[in-house]
């Protein structure tokens, strides 16, 4: 996706929920575009500067979320990172390093992920549960940690 191309995406749904497409949120948002994987508050502090304070990066990433534009990913140690929506990065997976704490994207085949995708049905089915998507994070420990 070009970065005009998310970025019109990325102002249309801000505005279907009522929101301004701000230059902090833009920021943000190609910050995110640029990352290999989900990054935390920390993390996009450290890239941004203080182009955008902390204060209203917390502020723009519940805005960012609340309208679909990224998702949060809730992982070891109690972080949370986050990245941009299915609709700009395309289905993946996460390999989440419990030493180091990287978390690499992971794009699995197609035959392997209609198999996943057949036993989350199967389980939600069980439950009487109807899925909306599905995530998987495998954790572990990566290359340089094992």
């Amino acid at each position: 996706m070009t970065t005009a191309t998310l970025e019109r995406e990325a102002q249309s749904r801000l505005a279907a929920y009522g929101v301004r497409f701000t230059r902090g949120r833009r920021a943000v948002v190609l910050a995110l575009a640029e990352a290999q994987g989900p990054r935390t508050v920390a993390e996009l502090a450290e890239v941004l500067g203080p182009s955008v304070p902390v204060s209203s990066l917390y502020r723009t990433l519940t805005v960012l979320e609340e309208s679909g534009v990224v998702v949060p990913h809730y992982g070891t140690r109690g972080l949370t990172r986050y990245e941009l929506a299915e609709w700009a990065t395309g289905h993946h997976h996460h390999l989440v390093c419990i030493e180091c704490g990287t978390v690499d994207d992971l794009e699995i085949p197609e035959g392997l992920e209609q198999r996943v995708e057949a036993v989350v049905e199967e389980l939600a089915d069980d439950q009487g549960f109807e899925p909306a998507g599905h995530s998987l994070e495998i954790e572990g420990r990566c290359r340089s940690c094992h």
